[in-house]
């Protein structure tokens, strides 16, 4: 783990205020946490899509390997062009994708060339056929459609010799799987995928299929925390619903921080709960507990906790639903991803109009639920969904996207442009 004591990164945040923390400085004390991945491993191209390559990919080769054909045409030299109206060409052969070259191209001739095919010696151009017209033995092709170079694909020009092809940090998606295939590489190196562990805790929560008793909830908060880590191709560790309980507390614990790389825990870390998490949390490690300048997900415990010789990073999010996914995506993600060996880009941003007005206290940042759409002028419109309150998380399944509103951000009137992290890809 990352040696760097509490009190030093703290020292280092100018505006540090574990009582009033500003959403930036969280992240930033947090990614100062963050350990190296320390294992990789080899695996086939089809186990490695959604993994995160451990070291750069060199390319083996160059690619293309050789100059070929982008078109269905008639490969030629430009400089056999006419000047001014059309150009007659003789037929000399056919050249086939996959086949060698054989023969040569006088000036004055073309060659009939399938896309991909190999590029004879000294032709350096290839017009499409839908261009041309054939008159006996002759190729026609009218003036003024085509460049030098048009329609011929260099060697080299995608993948050079000996470059980077992929870099380390990358999580690899369908067409990286592509790329590696046309190197001919059947195996890539990638970081262990990294094990996070997650559990509920409060004498109130119930499992799905389990009676309900007055005063007692369904526990949610797993389902959508399972759900998050999945999209982020994690290993998930469920320990269940732990009681408020000191012992059930810190065995439970004790075993995440074992198993795991990562423990996320839900309640039990707002001011004033009736329960144990935050003493326990505290006995296990170094802990740190916020209260964050955000709406919703103001309470956040951070820190290492251990068993035995194990350490985990702990991430102590509130208890309502969606105070949990909040928080998960503004402090959780990025982190989690970092520890995998990603390199992961910032949230893209889309701007959208408010259709309505926005109460908003500027000193926080807000994340309100919303539908984003175009409008009749083509504009991107967005519309919160309705009853903002951290535990409605019927407003989290409604919304297409969340309404960032900065720290220093006021009230937001009708037609205001506002910042928005869209769900697709993320969520």
């Amino acid at each position: 783990m990352n040696p760097a004591s509490f009190a030093a990164i703290a020292a280092s945040l100018a505006g540090y205020d574990p009582q009033a923390l500003r959403v930036e400085l969280a992240q930033q004390f947090i990614a100062e946490l963050l350990p190296l991945p320390q294992q990789s491993e080899t695996v086939g191209l089809r186990a490695a899509l959604g993994r995160v390559l451990a070291a750069d990919i060199i390319s083996p080769l160059q690619v293309p390997a050789h100059d070929n054909s982008a078109m269905d045409g008639y490969a030629l030299r430009a400089s056999d062009l006419a000047i001014d109206g059309e150009t007659r060409l003789r037929l000399a052969g056919t050249s086939l994708a996959g086949g060698a070259v054989s023969g040569s191209v006088a000036n004055g001739q073309c060659q009939r060339i399938m896309t991909g095919a190999l590029m004879p010696a000294g032709l350096d151009t290839v017009v499409p056929q839908e261009f041309t017209r054939l008159d006996g033995e002759y190729v026609v092709i009218p003036p003024g459609i085509l460049r030098t170079g048009d329609n011929r694909r260099l060697a080299g020009e995608d993948l050079a010799l000996g470059s980077v092809a992929l870099a380390a940090g990358r999580v690899l998606r369908p067409a990286d799987l592509g790329l590696l295939a046309s190197l001919g590489l059947a195996e890539v190196p990638v970081w262990r995928r990294l094990k996070v562990a997650i559990m509920s805790t409060g004498d109130e929560l119930r499992g799905v299929g389990e009676p309900l008793p007055p005063g007692c909830v369904y526990d949610s908060n797993r389902y959508t925390m399972w759900a998050m880590l999945e999209r982020l191709g994690l290993e998930v560790i469920d320990l269940g619903i732990v009681r408020d309980q000191p012992e059930a507390l810190r065995e439970a614990l004790m075993r995440a921080a074992a198993l795991a790389d990562a423990v996320i825990s839900s309640g039990g870390v707002s001011v004033g709960e009736a329960d144990h998490t935050k003493r326990v949390m505290a006995e296990l490690g170094e802990v740190l507990f916020w209260r964050i300048a955000m709406r919703p997900g103001r309470p956040m415990a951070i820190g290492r906790i251990r068993s035995g010789e194990k350490t985990a990073l702990l991430f102590g999010l509130p208890g309502n639903p969606v105070a949990v996914m909040v928080t998960f995506y503004a402090f959780v993600r990025e982190a989690l991803l970092r520890m995998s060996g990603a390199r992961p880009e910032p949230l893209p941003l889309l701007r959208a109009a408010s259709t309505r007005a926005l109460r908003k206290k500027a000193g926080r940042t807000e994340y309100q639920r919303g539908v984003v759409k175009r409008g009749a002028g083509g504009q991107w419109q967005v519309d919160i969904t309705g009853n903002q309150g951290s535990g409605i998380l019927s407003s989290m399944s409604q919304a297409n996207g969340l309404v960032l509103l900065g720290h220093q951000q006021g009230d937001v009137a009708v037609g205001d442009l506002v910042d928005v992290v869209p769900f697709d890809g993320l969520i």
